[in-house]
């Protein structure tokens, strides 16, 4: 008999809105991801140690971790510090670092992982990476995908702005990865996962096209909606194809050549995902994303993150070689300097016009 269907890694629970935070142990017990209340929660020493006061006392069983920040030292100091702790699952409470420390630790002793973002930065929220610093700089580990994740929007609403924007970017270069997923089926026969493609996809377009703003909770439900389905699409796919292209090569690019001048990722992302977008022909396409991103507070120009014209040709040459065996539009046309510069130009005039 031919198999029918398949499993989907995704998460038992995901509850987007405003005042989640305060039934996260109801959740937690309901959904029989903690029996006996013993919960391992690990927090900064920023936003969730802030959080920490107003959801303990729903959480008498747990024991708090401060965690100091997102390498891979620290991630596997706290994978020790709860290693006998006899707990049911592992909370990660605050920004990306902090929940890609939990991911590693939870998976690395055997627990699930529950995310509790406080911001929307990026869509590693919900996904099977932990983004970890490293000696050589920064690398990503496969994790479980968290058993659940809880977004307070009224928490999201409270952090700072550029993290929401930081979302938008990152959302939105969906667009351009699945075209590059796209091209890489067509040029080489690369297999796409069409229901990870979908998902992927519609995340990007739904950010795109929604006429809200970051002050909106609509408009949030939208975004962190985005970022969860990105996640998933990932685990469908089963690696990050989905949601990375030329746009995160980009990205990766300016972390590496210029470590302590990079901008946030999302910002990257997005203006790597408007110019991809242009570099493949799609200008009406890049045009449109460049506008929204704008009207968003995001960069689509170098300048706009202090960045030279010759930086970012240098970055745009350089992408490639930040992830072999990707095959996107920058491999594509294998672009050399002086046509770099070039298309530069042309792209910068289009979205300004």
């Amino acid at each position: 008999m031919p198999v029918l269907t398949r499993l989907i890694p995704s998460p038992v629970v995901v509850d987007i809105r405003a005042g989640a935070l305060d039934d996260l142990a109801s959740v937690l017990s309901d959904q029989r991801i903690s029996h006996s209340g013993k919960l391992a929660v690990a927090v900064s020493n920023g936003s969730g140690a802030k959080l920490r006061e107003r959801i303990a006392p729903a959480l008498p069983g747990a024991t708090w971790y401060e965690v100091g920040g997102g390498t891979l030292d620290d991630a596997i100091r706290l994978a020790g510090a709860i290693k006998a702790g006899h707990y049911d699952a592992v909370v990660g409470l605050g920004g990306g670092k902090i929940i890609d420390c939990a991911k590693f630790a939870a998976a690395r002793v055997g627990l699930p992982l529950v995310a509790v973002p406080t911001n929307l930065a990026h869509d590693g929220l919900c996904s099977p990476v932990a983004t970890l610093d490293n000696d050589a700089g920064r690398g990503s580990y496969g994790v479980p995908n968290p058993i659940a994740v809880v977004i307070d929007l009224d928490v999201i609403r409270d952090a700072p702005a550029r993290f929401v924007r930081s979302g938008i970017g990152d959302a939105v270069s969906n667009i351009s990865a699945i075209a590059d997923w796209e091209l890489a089926n067509r040029v080489n026969g690369e297999k796409i996962d069409g229901l990870a493609a979908a998902m992927a996809r519609q995340a990007g377009e739904a950010v795109l096209r929604h006429p809200g703003g970051i002050g909106d909770n609509d408009f949030l439900q939208v975004l962190a909606e985005a970022l969860v389905l990105s996640g998933i699409a990932m685990s469908v796919s089963g690696d990050s194809r989905p949601s990375s292209g030329a746009c995160h090569e980009i990205n990766h690019a300016f972390d590496l050549l210029f470590p302590k001048r990079a901008a946030s990722h999302g910002e990257q992302c997005g203006l790597g995902a408007a110019f991809a977008m242009y570099l493949r022909g799609a200008h009406e396409e890049s045009a449109y994303m460049a506008e929204v991103l704008h009207r968003h507070g995001l960069p689509v120009l170098p300048e706009e993150i202090g960045f030279t014209v010759d930086e970012f040709v240098q970055v745009v040459e350089f992408a490639p070689q930040t992830r072999p065996g990707r095959y996107t539009i920058l491999e594509h046309l294998d672009l050399k300097t002086n046509q770099i510069k070039d298309i530069y130009s042309d792209y910068a005039k289009a979205i300004s016009s």
